[in-house]
């Protein structure tokens, strides 16, 4: 599919991929409209971009970055947050964290001073729900340093949470 934008074989990409991507966006943001949004512009991108799909990753991994790309670059024009009323609750495992929605936050405001790749793998594994095999693929490396990336992102935030 290099080269050329062929709109039957796109058409066919939208209809295989589309509940994919949009499962995964809807993962990301709690939210139908937004996943929506952010599902068809992805595939917008997708498009307009497609000559740039190296085959490298398989396909539903290449548009799942840019939805997750997208979704980011959304939430960032979004000035909802109040970062005033962040209650302070002191759980050391990260995971029962994120099962609070108050604590959710307090994760994000940690994450923003994670360096990389720490803060996107542990998006992509936690907020994003892929699995380690995805996330080697989509930075091309191994299973087992998604993994162990993974694990440093989480005792960095751990850590960053108990400075708070």
């Amino acid at each position: 599919m290099k080269g050329g934008k062929n709109v039957p074989e796109f058409e066919r990409i939208y209809n295989q991929y589309f509940r994919d991507v949009y499962s995964f966006v809807l993962l990301l943001s709690r939210n139908e409209k937004i996943a929506e949004e952010i599902t068809q512009e992805t595939f917008f991108k997708a498009l307009k971009n497609i000559d740039k799909f190296n085959g490298k990753c398989k396909l539903n991994v290449w548009l799942c970055q840019i939805a997750k790309n997208t979704y980011f670059t959304y939430l960032n024009k979004q000035k909802r947050f109040d970062t005033d009323n962040i209650p302070e609750v002191s759980v050391s495992s990260v995971e029962e964290i994120i099962l609070n929605k108050e604590e959710n936050f307090r994760i994000h405001k940690v994450l923003r001073h994670l360096e990389e790749p720490y803060k996107e793998v542990f998006t992509l594994r936690v907020f994003g729900e892929l699995s380690f095999k995805q996330i080697s693929e989509l930075f091309e490396r191994t299973e087992s340093w998604a993994r162990v990336t993974f694990h440093r992102a989480k005792r960095k935030i751990q850590d960053l949470l108990k400075e708070e």
